[in-house]
């Protein structure tokens, strides 16, 4: 299978800081490629690059083959870009949105309609089509912002913290958007600080931090990289917990987590659950959970970065 993207070497200082040092990226055509980091990490400097909004100071990027600087202009009719941010204009109804960004790109009044209505149609938004932007809900402005990008029907879409702000609901609407969109063709390169929207939706994460790439790999392989599963303990009584915590730590020699009473570690030997199992028995703690699991996506982060992803949107530069 071809690349979609191929980026080597991308480097983007601002003054004395710098956003991206030597990033690769390869994206396969038709595929979900999740870039994953924290607050600042360079992923929306890595997408403005990719879709010509920015000059990187060293290394190239092509998409489909053309050169993002050289081609800067064949690169933008192949690729629709949704940021953070949902981007209509508030004061123009769905159709009129849509409408303009047709006329915009060079398409007819009429063939434009006609796009603004399928889209609108596709998006679950007809219903709402001759109403202002602001009247639409948080969910609803992202499917119009995200219908907007595809007026021009994008080979590529990239799509930067797609669901930010969204409720659950909303946000599940929009992974099935993008399902539906993949399973048509489109290739898409996502940008998420939700580790379980890159889990359920990329063929491939890469994950970056401080401006380079540190890990890659499908989901289930950046599961098994971090070598160890985690271990959860929960004991009947709270006031278990120090006993716990002492047990958990001294078997893994690690210090564990404690979330909502429940005791997180992680493990590398399989011998560490029976050994935790005898401990808590002889101290007689009575445990109301115990299990052993693959590590979450989280988790598989926490150990890449030695922090958590912050879900606060990263602020690129100018």
């Amino acid at each position: 299978m071809t690349n979609a993207i191929v980026a080597e070497g991308l480097v983007k200082r601002y003054g004395s800081t710098v956003a991206l040092d030597g990033v690769d990226l390869a994206v396969r055509t038709g595929s979900v490629l999740g870039v994953l980091g924290p607050n600042g990490a360079g992923k929306t400097t890595a997408v403005r690059i990719l879709a010509t909004l920015l000059r990187p100071d060293a290394g190239r990027a092509t998409v489909h083959g053309l050169d993002v600087v050289k081609d800067a202009h064949r690169v933008r009719s192949l690729v629709g870009l949704t940021g953070q941010y949902a981007s209509v204009d508030e004061t123009l109804t769905g159709t009129e949105n849509l409408l303009m960004i047709g006329r915009l790109i060079g398409m007819s009044r009429k063939d434009a309609r006609a796009r603004a209505a399928r889209l609108l149609a596709d998006f679950s938004l007809s219903d709402a089509a001759e109403r202002a932007a602001k009247t639409y809900s948080g969910g609803m402005r992202r499917r119009l912002d995200l219908a907007a990008s595809l007026v021009g029907r994008p080979r590529l879409l990239y799509l930067d913290e797609p669901t930010t702000g969204l409720d659950p609901r909303a946000r599940i609407e929009m992974w099935e958007i993008v399902r539906t969109l993949v399973a048509d063709g489109v290739t898409v390169l996502l940008t998420t600080q939700y580790l379980d929207e890159a889990d359920q939706l990329a063929d491939e994460i890469v994950v970056i931090d401080h401006g380079k790439v540190i890990a890659g790999g499908t989901p289930a392989e950046l599961k098994s990289r971090t070598g160890a599963q985690t271990l959860a303990v929960r004991p009947v009584d709270p006031r278990d917990l120090p006993i716990v915590l002492s047990v958990v730590g001294e078997v893994t020699r690690s210090t564990p987590e404690v979330d909502d009473n429940v005791v997180i570690a992680q493990v590398t030997e399989a011998a560490a659950l029976p050994a935790v199992v005898r401990r808590l028995d002889d101290a007689e703690v009575e445990v109301a959970e115990l299990t052993l699991r693959t590590s979450t996506m989280d988790e598989v982060f926490l150990s890449l970065t030695g922090h958590r992803a912050e879900l606060t949107p990263e602020v690129a530069a100018p």
